[in-house]
């Protein structure tokens, strides 16, 4: 008989909830174009009219490995986000502004 997730979560010891709710946490900070479109509850079709653009145009751009930072922007701000573009090394992070000051000193 299956058993209630919530009857299993309540079984898991306290450092297991942690390390599932960790691994869930990561889970949801990375993911392909795809997923996190699925996950703000929009279809192509829909992101697809917000940018101006045909449907297969946005399945074409969610395949994609290499892309201009330009259009991965205009994807996320359709999406209702902001992109940051963000260098990480071992002692430390560091935002990387250039790319906004372009797009905005470009007529």
């Amino acid at each position: 008989m299956a058993k209630k997730f919530s009857e299993l979560r309540a079984a898991l010891t306290p450092a297991a909830r942690a390390e599932a709710e960790r691994q869930s946490q990561a889970m949801l900070a990375e993911m392909p174009l795809h997923e996190l479109r699925r996950a703000r509850g929009l279809s192509q079709k829909m992101l697809a009219e917000a940018l101006h653009v045909q449907q297969p145009s946005v399945a074409k751009l969610e395949r994609r490995t290499d892309m201009y930072i330009s259009t991965l922007r205009s994807h996320i701000e359709a999406m209702g986000g902001e992109l940051e573009v963000i260098a990480r090394f071992p002692d430390g992070a560091v935002k990387i502004l250039n790319f906004s000051e372009l797009e905005a000193s470009t007529p």
